[in-house]
């Protein structure tokens, strides 16, 4: 297989102009999903000082707990995948 590096750069600029993130859409989701974990997280650090001083019920406590364990476990499966896909980028032959 005998490829030009001309032919290379020329398929390269192609797809490259091809497949272009929509600059508008990706930091705002991305960072939407950032601030609502700080949110959930923030909301259950009250939720466990309330508790600590009896303002709050046990109730409300563990439906706390229960969110954040859900935020950080979503957090965690992202993550994963990040790095599963970054990691079959790297298998990759060049």
């Amino acid at each position: 297989m005998d490829v030009k590096l001309t032919q290379a750069l020329r398929n390269y600029g192609a797809a490259k102009s091809e497949i272009k993130p929509d600059p508008s859409s990706t930091p705002s989701l991305v960072g939407r999903a950032a601030q609502d974990f700080t949110n959930i997280l923030s909301q259950t650090e009250s939720v466990a000082q309330d508790a600590m001083v009896g303002k709050a019920d046990p109730h409300a406590l563990v439906e706390a707990l229960a969110n954040t364990q859900l935020a950080v476990e979503t957090a965690v499966t992202v993550r994963d995948r990040v790095v599963e896909a970054y990691q079959e980028i790297l298998r990759m032959p060049v």
